[in-house]
C-alpha cells in the first residue's frame, strides 16, 4: 500500500547529525518523514515542494526547515525530464543530538523557539536564504566534525533571529494529530502527491485510510478543514499556475496536464480559486515581467 514512508537515518562514524549533498536522484524520494529535524537548501532545480498539507513551487536557493516527523518531499519539474537537474544540501539532526535537554538551556532559547515553529515547516527568504546557503555550502566542504558542528549552531542561531520567513503548513494539520492519526492522513497525502495529476479516486483514498468512503469524507474534512476534492483541486490549480507562467503550453494542454479531464471545468475552478481566468493570469504575469 502506498503510504508516507518513515525514513531511517544512520549517522556514520559516530556523528551526532547528518550533513549531505544530494544529486537529482534524491528528488525521486517519495513523500516521507523521519524523527529528525531537516534543513534543506536547493542548489539546482525547480519544481514542487510538498510539506505536510502544503504545496508550493520551489527553485534554486530555496531554504526550508522541517520539524520532526513532518512529512515532505521535493519533486523536480517533470517537463523536459531528460534535461532536468537537481542538487541540494541537507542537514538532519534530532532534538537531543547534543544530549538530552540540550536546547532547554537559557542560551538556546531562540533556537528552541525556532524548532518549535518548525513543526509547521518554515521557508526562509531574502538575505537569510542567501547567507545560510553560503554557510551550508562551506560546511559541506569541511571535513572537521567540530567545525561543522559549530557552523550548524551558528546557522540555527541565524535562522532563529531572522524575520525573513514564512510558516508553510500554518494550520499545523499533521503536527497536532496523534501518531496513529498522522500515519493515516500521511498515507492519504502520499497518494495525492503521487497522483493528483492523474485520476484520483475517493474510494482508493478511503481504502488507504481503512475506512468507508462516506466516513472518509467526514474524517478528511475534520482533520484538514477542507473536503477531499477541495484539496485535489488546490493541488491541480497550484500546478496549473506554475505551467501558465513557466511554459507556453495552450490552456487546454495545461488543463489536462494538471489533472482536469474537462477544459470548461478547469476554467470554472481556476476562476473560483484565483478570481481570474487562466489567460488573464498568464497575461498579468507577462505584463509584470515587462514592467519590472
Amino acid at each position: 500500500m502506498l503510504k508516507a514512508s518513515c525514513e531511517v537515518l544512520n549517522p556514520v562514524n559516530g556523528q551526532s547529525f547528518l550533513l549531505r549533498r544530494f544529486n537529482k536522484t534524491a528528488f525521486d524520494a517519495p513523500y516521507h518523514f523521519h524523527p529528525e529535524y531537516e534543513l534543506t537548501t536547493i542548489l539546482e532545480g525547480r519544481g514542487k515542494r510538498f510539506i505536510g498539507s502544503h504545496m508550493a513551487n520551489y527553485e534554486e536557493g530555496d531554504l526550508a526547515l522541517l520539524g520532526s516527523r513532518l512529512p515532505h518531499c521535493w519533486k523536480l519539474d517533470r517537463e523536459k525530464s531528460s534535461a532536468k537537474v537537481g542538487s541540494a544540501i541537507v542537514v538532519q539532526f534530532t532534538n537531543d543530538f547534543m544530549g538530552e535537554h540540550f536546547f532547554d538551556r537559557t542560551e538556546f532559547s531562540s533556537i528552541r523557539g525556532l524548532l518549535q515553529k518548525s513543526s509547521s515547516g518554515i521557508r526562509f527568504s531574502s538575505s537569510t536564504q542567501k547567507t545560510v546557503q553560503r554557510q551550508l555550502i562551506k560546511l559541506a566542504e569541511q571535513a572537521g566534525s567540530f567545525r561543522v558542528f559549530m557552523g550548524l549552531m551558528d546557522i540555527l542561531q541565524t535562522l532563529a533571529m531572522s524575520a525573513d520567513y514564512t510558516l508553510l503548513d500554518k494550520q499545523n494539520t499533521i503536527a497536532e494529530l496523534s501518531s496513529l492519526e498522522q500515519e493515516r492522513i500521511n498515507a492519504v497525502y502520499a497518494y495525492l502527491v503521487e497522483n493528483f495529476r492523474d485520476r484520483v479516486s475517493l474510494e482508493k483514498a478511503a481504502a488507504i485510510a481503512h475506512i468507508t468512503p462516506s466516513a472518509f469524507c467526514k474524517y478528511f474534512k475534520k482533520v484538514t478543514r477542507k473536503t477531499f476534492m477541495e484539496t485535489v483541486i488546490s493541488y491541480r490549480i497550484n500546478y496549473a499556475t506554475q505551467q501558465l507562467v513557466q511554459t507556453d503550453k495552450s490552456i487546454s494542454e495545461i488543463s489536462f496536464d494538471s489533472g482536469f479531464g474537462d477544459v470548461s471545468h478547469f476554467y470554472k475552478m481556476f476562476r473560483l480559486k484565483m478570481n481570474m481566468s487562466p489567460l488573464h493570469y498568464r497575461k498579468r504575469f507577462m505584463d509584470s515581467l515587462r514592467d519590472s
